[in-house]
C-alpha cells in the first residue's frame, strides 16, 4: 500500500536526535520533503545530513519552539520552501525530575508544560490554516504512557502528557469537517534520549520507579518512528483520535 507521502512536505520537531530523527529519515526514505526543527542546532545538522544521504530533502531551524517567532519561522521556512504543510510531527518534549505535586518548583512546571504542551498548540495553530487551505492533512503527536496513566512520570509530565491527548482529540474532532486528521503515538520505554534527571532521595522518584521500564523489551527509536509515519501516511486514512501505544503492551498490564 502507498503512504501517500511522496512530496509531502513534513514537519518534525525534536527531529535533532531520537525518535525525531528516525521519524525525519523514514520520511525522507517514503520521498517526503522534511522540515527539521530542534533547540541544538549540531543535532538539527546531523539529521539534515541523515536525510540527505538517503536521498532526501531536509532543511533545518534551530529554536525554541514556545517562542512565537520560531514558530512562524517554521512555517514559513517549510511553505517557502516546499509549497506547504502537509504533515505536522511533535515530537519535541522533556521530562520532569519525576517529582510529586509538593516537590514540584513554578520552574520545573512551567517550563515541562510551555515545551510539551504549550509549544505543540502554538504550532498547531500556526499550521492548521495552510492545511485548512489545501482541505488535507496530518498531525501527529508524540504523548506517552504517562498520558495514559499517573504512576510512571511526575506531575508535570503527566499533566502535560494528559493534556496532550486531550488536544489530540479536541483537534481529531473539531478538523476532520476540512480533511485534517490528528492522532498520536504512546510509547513505553524506548531507546530515545530523553534526560530524566530525577531527585533519588524525593517521594516522586521512590513511588514510580518500581513502574518504570515497562513490561518488555526496550523500543528502538526507529520502531517508534513507524508508528509515527504509519500514522501520517494514507495507510492511516481513516485513524483519526487515535492514541496508540506503542510499548509491548505496557498499557495493556
Amino acid at each position: 500500500m502507498s503512504t501517500g507521502l511522496e512530496g509531502r512536505s513534513v514537519i518534525v520537531t525534536g527531529a535533532g536526535s531520537g525518535t525525531g530523527r528516525a521519524a525525519a529519515v523514514r520520511f525522507a526514505r517514503e520521498g517526503a520533503y522534511v522540515l527539521v526543527a530542534d533547540l541544538r542546532r549540531a543535532g538539527a545538522e546531523e539529521t539534515v545530513k541523515a536525510v540527505a544521504e538517503v536521498g532526501g530533502t531536509a532543511l533545518a531551524v534551530v529554536g525554541d519552539l514556545s517562542d512565537q517567532l520560531i514558530v512562524d519561522q517554521v512555517v514559513d521556512t517549510a511553505v517557502d520552501a516546499f509549497g506547504g504543510v502537509h504533515v505536522l510531527v511533535h515530537n519535541a518534549a522533556i521530562m520532569d525530575r519525576m517529582s510529586v505535586v509538593s516537590e514540584t518548583g513554578d520552574a520545573e512546571w512551567y517550563r515541562v508544560i510551555e515545551v510539551n504542551l504549550t509549544a505543540p498548540f502554538l504550532l498547531t495553530r500556526a499550521v492548521l490554516p495552510h492545511m485548512m487551505a489545501e482541505e488535507r492533512g496530518s498531525i501527529v503527536f508524540t504523548a506517552a504512557e504517562a498520558g495514559l496513566r499517573g504512576s510512571i512520570a511526575g506531575a508535570a509530565c503527566t499533566a502535560s502528557k494528559h493534556g496532550v491527548i486531550g488536544l489530540v482529540r479536541s483537534l481529531a474532532v473539531t478538523y476532520v469537517g476540512v480533511g485534517i486528521r490528528t492522532n498520536a503515538i504512546a510509547p513505553g520505554s524506548n531507546g530515545t534520549d530523553l534526560p530524566i534527571a530525577a531527585l533519588a532521595k524525593a517521594h516522586g522518584h521512590n513511588v514510580f520507579s518500581p513502574r518504570f521500564g515497562g513490561t518488555g523489551r526496550v523500543a528502538t527509536v526507529e520502531e517508534q518512528a513507524n508508528a509515527i509515519v504509519f500514522l501520517a501516511s494514507d495507510a492511516a486514512a481513516h485513524i483519526n483520535g487515535t492514541v496508540l501505544p506503542v510499548d509491548e503492551g505496557w498499557s495493556a498490564a
